[in-house]
């Protein structure tokens, strides 16, 4: 698998705030990684840094496995670190061809983007009249006009409403479907498990995790289950031999055991013992309870 981007041992000091604390990571194509912590865990510090806008105190990086600078790499990544900035008097049109004269792309491509972000209708709206939804979607569209390897989005869902959100978060699908390798910061749970294939969890510019999202998840079911007679589900439970813990929640008990057993397995202990469920569901931990575990 071709590495788009490698980090190694990145630092970053302000005073004595270390926002970056020995950040690696390695970006490989074809992937989306969600770079993953709460305001002022270093996540927009470590873009910044690799897209040579912020220096680094040590630590060092690389991009397409060093075989270009920096400067040159960069012109194959399509970035937006900050809210969208364009001509408000310039239709959506006239804006995205400005860019591609700024970036040597040729005009053909802004129908391009603008049909792949949903805005070839409003083509010829200017600026001043879009949304804030619509205007981050133009500025993906910006970012995708020279067709990048690599799209960085720093927050990209940040202030919009959950029809904004869910129109973003289809776009970066729709992107990445496309082979497009994706890297976005963000402190939104939801947002990393629905679009991101790999995460990094950061805390005070400390890696908590770093990996796929399913492996975080992978080994974190429990087993939610109810019976006409409670009491003595939950005491049968709690002689069960892979038992870990029995709590109640809500009017279910919820079961967590030593090593993965089978719904069978339990179902077949608790008839020994004359209990007989009404309930019995397999659940798996969110990223959400998976977050809350690693930064409590």
């Amino acid at each position: 698998m071709e590495t788009i981007l490698s980090i190694r041992n990145l630092h970053k000091k302000y005073g004595r705030v270390h926002a970056v604390n020995n950040v690696s990571l390695e970006i490989e194509k074809g992937n989306v990684y969600g770079i993953l912590g709460p305001n002022g865990s270093g996540k927009s510090t470590t873009l910044g840094i690799v897209l040579n806008v912020v220096n680094k105190t040590s630590g060092d990086y690389a991009w397409f496995g060093g075989k270009m600078q920096t400067h040159d790499a960069l012109k194959k990544v399509g970035a937006i670190i900050e809210r969208p900035n364009f001509y408000p008097y310039m239709t959506a049109r006239q804006n995205l061809e400005l860019v591609c004269k700024i970036k040597g792309a040729p005009y053909s491509k802004v129908a391009e983007k603008l049909e792949l972000v949903g805005l070839i209708e409003r083509q010829d709206s200017k600026f001043r009249t879009f949304s804030l939804g619509m205007k981050q979607r133009l500025a993906i569209a910006s970012a995708l006009l020279n067709d990048p390897e690599i799209l960085i989005l720093d927050e990209p869902t940040n202030g919009l409403d959950p029809q904004g959100i869910h129109q973003i978060r289809e776009i970066i699908k729709k992107i990445a479907a496309q082979g497009t390798t994706i890297l976005l910061a963000s402190h939104l749970l939801d947002e990393v498990e629905k679009v991101c294939s790999h995460v990094l969890v950061l805390r005070k510019g400390i890696i908590l995790y770093s990996g796929r999202v399913d492996s975080m998840l992978e080994g974190q079911s429990f087993y939610e289950l109810a019976a006409v007679e409670m009491r003595s589900l939950r005491e049968a439970l709690r002689d069960y031999p892979e038992t870990q813990s029995v709590e109640e929640q809500d009017g279910r008990i919820i079961l967590r055991t030593k090593n993965s057993v089978r719904p069978d397995e339990i179902n077949r202990f608790l008839v020994s013992r004359n209990v007989y469920v009404t309930h019995l569901v397999r659940r798996q931990n969110t990223l959400e309870e998976q977050f809350l575990e690693l930064t409590k």
